[in-house]
């Protein structure tokens, strides 16, 4: 007879939600994400301005109104095609200023480095920070560089922190989506996380996938130039557009009916998550926004998006509606609805 079975080095592959330890899925941007903010971080930090949850903080300042955000990368691979962590560094910090209307200014950036990661590496990282600061019309103005023995890192990590400044008469946060606005995306969705995956696993697909890391700054400017009363931007990253509208979703506490049919979704990257068994919904986007505008600008916002190369594929998705507040649920092409709910924690870590 064979011995019994010892389980007691198994290990579940998707977190648990009681648990007294940091797991994975705390870095994922779902569920378990939002717990650790709303029930840790919140509580010890708590303010008024840090309560509305935003991609970044609406500071006053001498009469003007600062935006300040901050974010880390941990991205694995370093490089990838269409991108590199350097410019992830760059663009992840600027575009969460540029979702709050803000017109990005200035970055810090913090290096952590692991000994022995060779000098050519971290060099060539520098050099596409560098490039894409310049590229989104940002100054790199302060930083700090930390060294961790080898084996306590990856080769490099970043964070950057922005700051930019809010036109007036733009207010543009979670809370404001209302029924009958349209959801508006920039692009095809999907494309960076897939490009990630398709490097790290060595995976191929008939035809190299570009990551779509881009500074949204100019698009959102154009975007406010034909409708200054933009509700809601966001940029679905990690998560992607599903946990993004669940997010804004529960903070305006309206519900978001989805048209599948609509869904940006490129051929390589529904062929990918159909192999893998991933819902394109949650695979991360790094150059491309979610909108929610007033119907009647609705036209006027579209043509403004398209006309820009970084939205020139935008398109209508869906509506909020008075139904079913705080959900988001999908019409499918057979007729049936789906909820789309939100992920408990990452379908692809270290993406950014």
């Amino acid at each position: 007879m064979d011995a019994p079975a010892d389980f007691s080095h198994w290990t579940c592959p998707a977190p648990l939600r009681d648990h007294d330890r940091i797991v994975m899925g705390h870095g994922g941007g779902g569920t378990l994400s939002a717990e650790l903010v709303e029930h840790l971080f919140a509580p010890a930090f708590g303010n008024d301005v840090l309560a509305e949850l935003g991609d970044s903080a609406r500071l006053p300042a001498s009469g003007e109104r600062l935006a300040f955000s901050t974010d880390s990368f941990v991205v694995r691979p370093l490089f990838f095609p269409g991108g590199s962590i350097g410019d992830l560094a760059v663009n992840g910090t600027v575009n969460d200023l540029a979702m709050s209307g803000a017109r990005p200014l200035y970055l810090s950036c913090g290096f952590i480095l692991e000994e022995g990661v060779e000098l050519a590496v971290v060099a060539r990282v520098a050099g596409d920070l560098g490039a894409a600061a310049r590229r989104a019309g940002v100054v790199v103005v302060t930083g700090d560089t930390k060294v961790v023995e080898a084996g306590h890192g990856d080769g490099v990590f970043i964070n950057t922190a922005g700051i930019g400044a809010i036109p007036d008469g733009v207010d543009i946060r979670p809370q404001r989506a209302a029924p009958g606005d349209v959801v508006l995306v920039s692009g095809p969705i999907g494309v960076h996380g897939v490009a990630i995956m398709s490097v790290r696993e060595g995976l191929e697909f008939g035809v190299e996938i570009e990551s779509d890391t881009a500074p949204l700054g100019g698009l959102v400017a154009d975007l406010l130039a034909v409708c200054p009363d933009v509700h809601v931007l966001r940029d679905p990253t990690r998560g992607g557009l599903g946990t993004t509208l669940n997010e804004i979703g529960a903070a305006s506490r309206v519900g978001v009916a989805l048209d599948e049919g609509a869904l940006p979704v490129p051929d390589t990257v529904s062929n990918a998550c159909a192999l893998l068994g991933l819902d394109p919904l949650y695979v991360a986007n790094e150059g491309k926004l979610v909108a929610f505008v007033p119907p009647e600008r609705a036209e006027e916002c579209l043509t403004a998006l398209r006309a820009h190369p970084l939205g020139k594929e935008a398109v209508a998705i869906g509506r909020c509606v008075t139904d079913h507040p705080g959900m988001v649920v999908c019409s499918t092409g057979l007729g049936g609805t789906r909820v789309v709910d939100m992920p408990l924690g990452e379908q692809l870590p270290r993406i950014c």
